[in-house]
């Protein structure tokens, strides 16, 4: 597609200025979020949004995969939705053999409205399609569209009749994203550009195969041994009772991050130096990757909570 590297990456970031020019015809502001949901698709993780009611969630999933020219299914995750229900089923046809009818999960965009608000079964049935890009239905196994991105939400205020992602599975995403409230002026725009008649749509500025040839090439970045040693050495000093533990994280966390971390923090540190134009990632890209990709694999203590540290100021302390 491009002779050299370095011609693949002068056009990500021209393509990365073009796609969030385009995404904010619709998504006012949330402009960190909209730069982190793209730095966890070029980098192959998944998304787990976390934000009240009416902050455009799905408006986002779905803005994004229309830019970005992929097919999106959007799944309202319930407590009666069966894990066939997301996987699909194997049904009798005309001529008594069993045949496959793919599920919902079968597309490049997976969104996961209220995730949280399923049983571990059904929650479970993603977890084989993150991580090995495939499921298994009685004894097949059939592989999904490339590229495959699973953007899931979640509601922090409601815990009426909700069921809290296991740690397995919040380790399954790459980044964990908090929306908050939109600015005053913002929230302005918002409301003049929906409750008028005028209606913003976005064009698709790219394809899968596009997609797929990108997400390679932030595999390909070369990155410097002290970043990888800063990289490890971070996610080291988040567990407790260990060599390497901060203060901090023995005072306050109760468990610390696996290696998972450690992989995510260099590969979003990659994708984030390609979209700021440079070719190899430093410290500060993985500086600026640390709080999304840490704050949901680090378990606080009753000490933080009685004394109000939250898990960015324990983070922000490590960094």
């Amino acid at each position: 597609m491009f002779k050299t590297d370095t011609e693949a990456a002068q056009a990500l970031r021209d393509k990365y200025k073009i796609l969030k020019a385009e995404i904010g015809k619709v998504i006012i502001g949330q402009d960190d979020i909209i730069h982190q949901t793209l730095l966890a698709i070029f980098s192959q993780g998944h998304v787990l949004l976390v934000g009240v009611p009416g902050l455009a969630k799905t408006l986002l999933v779905n803005t994004i995969g229309q830019v970005l020219g992929l097919s999106f299914n959007r799944i309202q995750f319930t407590p009666d939705l069966m894990p066939s229900d997301i996987i699909g089923t194997e049904i009798l046809d005309e001529t008594r053999h069993f045949k496959f009818i793919k599920g919902p999960v079968f597309s490049n965009v997976i969104l996961a409205d209220e995730i949280n608000r399923t049983p571990p079964k059904t929650q479970a049935a993603l977890l084989e399609a993150m991580q090995e890009k495939r499921i298994t239905v009685a004894g097949q196994t059939h592989k999904l569209s490339e590229p495959f991105f699973v953007l899931a939400t979640q509601n922090p205020i409601e815990q009426e009749g909700t069921y809290p992602l296991p740690e397995a599975q919040l380790d399954r995403f790459m980044f964990n994203l908090w929306l908050d409230y939109p600015s005053f002026d913002e929230e302005i725009t918002v409301v003049k550009n929906t409750t008028s008649g005028q209606k913003n749509t976005v064009e698709a500025l790219m394809n899968a195969e596009e997609i797929s040839y990108f997400q390679q090439l932030v595999r390909r970045v070369p990155v410097a041994d002290n970043v990888y040693e800063y990289a490890v050495k971070l996610v080291a000093k988040t567990r407790p009772k260990t060599v390497d533990a901060h203060e901090w994280t023995n005072k306050f966390i109760s468990w610390g991050a696996g290696p998972r971390a450690s992989q995510y923090l260099i590969l979003g540190a990659k994708a984030n130096a390609l979209f700021n134009g440079k070719y190899s990632p430093d410290i500060e890209d993985v500086k600026a990757v640390a709080l999304p990709i840490l704050r949901h694999r680090l378990v606080r203590n009753y000490t933080a909570e009685a004394e109000g540290i939250s898990m960015a100021d324990i983070i922000q302390k490590l960094v």
